[in-house]
Parts: C-alpha cells; sequence; structure tokens
C-alpha cells in the first residue's frame, strides 16, 4: 500500500464565506420575489372585507328579522345606542353590533344616515316603501376591481338593501353614497 503524503495542504470542512454570501443573497431574492407575487398588504385587506362581508349581512338580516316581527325598521337613534342598548341586541336579532377599526366611513359618506363602528345606516321611511340600507367601505384592490368598479370615477361599498334583500358590493359614482330608495339588483358584484 502507498501512503500519501500531504505536504502543507489542509483538510477543509465547511463553506467558504463566499459561498454562504451568495446562498444568502439567492435566499433574499426569492424570498422578496415571494413577498411581492402574495401582496400580504392585499391579502390582509381582502381578509378584513370578508369581515365587513359577513358584519354587513349580519346586520342586514338582523334589521329584516325586526321588521318582520315589528312591522317597522329601527330608527337610527335606536341604530346608535351601545350594544347594551341597541335594539337589535336587545330584540335579540343580533348578539352585537360588529366592530370595524379600520377604514373609517367619512363623516359625509352617511347623509341622512347614522354611524356606529364604521357601518352606516340608513332608513326610507316613506309610508309603503320602508327601506334600509347598510353599508360601509372596500379597502381591497380585488374587492375594488370587481365589475365597472375599475372606472376611477366610481366608489366601491359593501351594501345591504333591504330592497333586493341582499348584500353585495355595489360601485356608485364618487361623491355619491348608497341609498334606502335604491335598487342595486344588478349591481352587486
Amino acid at each position: 500500500m502507498e501512503k500519501f503524503i500531504f505536504l502543507n495542504k489542509k483538510l477543509s470542512k465547511g463553506f467558504t464565506l463566499i459561498e454562504l454570501l451568495i446562498v444568502i443573497a439567492v435566499i433574499g431574492v426569492l424570498a422578496a420575489v415571494i413577498l411581492v407575487a402574495i401582496d400580504p398588504v392585499e391579502q390582509l385587506a381582502r381578509g378584513r372585507d370578508a369581515g365587513r362581508k359577513s358584519a354587513v349581512t349580519s346586520v342586514g338580516r338582523a334589521m329584516q328579522a325586526y321588521y318582520t316581527n315589528n312591522s317597522l325598521y329601527p330608527t337610527t337613534a335606536q341604530w346608535t345606542a351601545s350594544n347594551e342598548t341597541n335594539v337589535l341586541v336587545l330584540s335579540g336579532d343580533i348578539k352585537v353590533i360588529p366592530t370595524q377599526t379600520t377604514n373609517p366611513i367619512p363623516p359625509t359618506a352617511c347623509t341622512g344616515g347614522s354611524v356606529i363602528n364604521n357601518f352606516c345606516y340608513k332608513v326610507n321611511a316613506v309610508i309603503g316603501a320602508e327601506n334600509i340600507v347598510v353599508y360601509t367601505r372596500v379597502e381591497s384592490k380585488s374587492e375594488r376591481e370587481k365589475g365597472p368598479c375599475t372606472v376611477l370615477a366610481q366608489d366601491a361599498w359593501l351594501v345591504y338593501a333591504s330592497i333586493d334583500g341582499r348584500a353585495g358590493i355595489v360601485c356608485i359614482p364618487a361623491g355619491a353614497e348608497p341609498n334606502a330608495t335604491t335598487s342595486y339588483d344588478g349591481g352587486y358584484y
């Protein structure tokens, strides 16, 4: 058997600093590409919008249940009462009024109605045409860009309209707001 003699050679174990830096750089680039592709801010906004859809629908259905039992909708004053004295909570039609802490409705976006927890409630109390709307703003780009909401001159709202008996996303010209006298049927997305 031959003997191998290594003169002035070290056996190295592990990676060189350059190799480690290259691997870290490649991982960093991949992570950046993935973050841009999934857009975490948009994903969070979608999640909040899903909660808003559920809340608007729940409140709208509670309003309908209240109307069925009492033959009239709650007044805006009854709507703005606290959770303990809110007419929907007292009647058992809803357990608590939903809360929404982001994407507030500007005070000018609920003309003729009342706002509680960033949800606007309006009643059209014309005799024989009692209708309500409950609405809030859409936050995510994906919800906003549905249907004709791609037009920049339009605002997107999550609306429950009793006249249609359902909730959905409605596109309305900028500066306008949902109202209880309009049917949005055909305008939901």
